[in-house]
């Protein structure tokens, strides 16, 4: 492949009825494989009308871009079909296919309703309340949350304690976490529940002292404190091991991983499943 074809640009259009979160997942999950491409995306969201999809598809056609698409309602999925046909244009409909095997297993028709993911329905309003949960008990703030969660998170500064629990808590868990530093107080209800609801997060002493470095100097500070101290992270994490074995928790290792890995990580190993869409209850 000659460098002029390596260095071209490849671009994405989703289009879609709703938020085009979907798609776009989809879309960046195929770009992460190529590192060294250009990439180009770009959304065209909340597409009611015969109008606006033509202008997004026409806008795709002028930028010779690959097209992927959620649209529920199927008169707009044939107009985008058939024009990607026609103009010889790569495109996938990442809905309809399994709407209509779901159709035909269960024997009825889909409702055909945009969006119909983002109802505001009791689901919903248990992920809210999942997440004002992670910030009334993130920190540490109140360890009675810890009677109450269905994961606690505990870990050194930096092993991304906050932004775990708030996507965990985006998938309904309520999850509570606490910074571990030696010397200081653990609140006894840590020892008062099941230490399989416990994760404890670590990471390697050459990361985490890059990371420390890092944010003191986002904030205008010396990178070069007991903060970042290889001997001082070396006791943190030693203490927090020896916290873990003693609890005998979960340890995940966050080094390598991104916020989605160690939650699927943290959802596996304690068992959890994801109830932030429709889920049916087993009958006892």
């Amino acid at each position: 492949m000659d460098s002029e074809k390596q260095n071209e640009v490849v671009t994405i259009f989703i289009i879609s009825d709703s938020a085009g979160e979907t798609a776009s997942k989809l879309a960046q999950a195929s770009m992460a494989q190529y590192p060294t491409v250009e990439f180009c995306l770009f959304r065209r969201t909340f597409v009611h009308t015969e109008e606006l999809l033509m202008k997004a598809l026409n806008d795709a056609k002028a930028e010779n871009g690959m097209i992927i698409y959620t649209l529920i309602d199927p008169d707009l999925a044939k107009i985008a079909k058939d024009f990607s046909d026609n103009e010889d244009l790569f495109t996938m409909d990442l809905l309809n296919p399994v709407v209509s095997e779901i159709g035909k297993r269960a024997q009825l028709e889909p409702t055909g309703e945009r969006g119909a993911l983002h109802h505001l329905n009791e689901n919903y309003f248990k992920r809210i309340k999942a997440m004002e949960f992670a910030v009334k008990y993130d920190d540490g703030k109140d360890p009675r949350g810890f009677l109450e969660a269905d994961v606690v998170l505990l870990g050194v500064s930096r092993t991304s304690k906050t932004p775990l629990s708030l996507y965990l808590a985006n998938k309904n868990l309520k999850v509570a976490n606490l910074p571990l530093i030696p010397q200081a107080h653990i609140p006894k209800q840590l020892f008062e529940i099941d230490p399989k609801k416990i994760v404890g997060l670590t990471n390697d002493p050459e990361v985490l002292i890059g990371i420390r470095k890092e944010r003191m100097r986002a904030y205008g500070l010396n990178p070069e404190t007991a903060y970042s101290d290889r001997e001082k992270i070396q006791a943190e994490l030693k203490f927090a091991h020896e916290l873990y074995h003693k609890l005998g928790c979960e340890i995940i290792n966050v080094a390598t991983l991104s916020i989605e890995e160690t939650a699927a990580m943290i959802m596996s190993a304690l068992d959890l499943e994801d109830h932030s869409y429709y889920f049916m209850e087993e009958e006892s």
